[in-house]
């Protein structure tokens, strides 16, 4: 017989769903499961409710620097919407400072924000872009984010080696083939010399 769920803890749902996939949640290797699949998707999800204006706390400084600024290769672990499950990868970011610089590791605290709620890789691209774009005011900014999604290795269609690029663009990134063509070449993210 199945237990209602309204008003179950968040641990008698995981015990609940443990129960549905054929397990036994009161075995020794179980017992403490639910407990631990709570914290762990409380933290995997913690980005909610933070504001990226009090992430950048002051550490914008200005400059005169009117060049491209470039931080690569930015670790990304993030949870799949559509099937909680991991995908992870890097995120290059670019901007181009308009009198203000921002303090570098603050671009990543900006990345982990965004990833740490149930996302697709398109939206998470678009909103790192638009809170940069909004916090810096920058000339321009450019993200691209290359991750590998484990909904498509476990499961479905389980292609081992896909890669999913994706990128987004403000300003000059985007108005400038010369400053965009500068900033994918500077990530590293053409392909076309690519072997299989």
């Amino acid at each position: 017989m199945k237990k209602p769920l309204e008003g179950a803890s968040f641990e008698e749902l995981v015990a609940e769903i443990i129960t549905r996939l054929g397990d036994d949640p009161n075995r020794e290797g179980l017992i403490r499961t639910p407990e631990r699949v709570k914290k762990s998707l409380e933290f995997l999800t913690n980005g909610y409710g933070i504001d990226t204006a009090n992430i950048i706390n002051g550490a914008l400084f200005e400059e005169t620097h009117k060049n491209m600024v470039l931080v690569k290769q930015i670790e990304v672990f993030s949870l799949c919407e559509h099937h909680l499950l991991p995908f992870f990868g890097k995120v290059h970011i670019g901007y181009v400072p308009n009198g203000k610089i921002v303090g570098l590791s603050k671009v990543a605290r900006i990345v982990e924000v965004f990833a740490r709620r149930l996302q697709v890789q398109e939206r998470l691209t678009e909103q790192i872009a638009q809170a940069l774009w909004d916090q810096i005011e920058p000339s321009g900014v450019g993200v691209v984010i290359e991750a590998r999604h484990l909904c498509m290795m476990m499961r479905g269609v389980q292609k081992q080696n896909s890669k999913t690029v994706t990128s987004a663009m403000r300003g000059t990134y985007l108005e400038d083939p010369r400053t965009r063509a500068e900033f994918l070449r500077l990530c590293g993210t053409d392909y076309s010399s690519e072997t299989s």
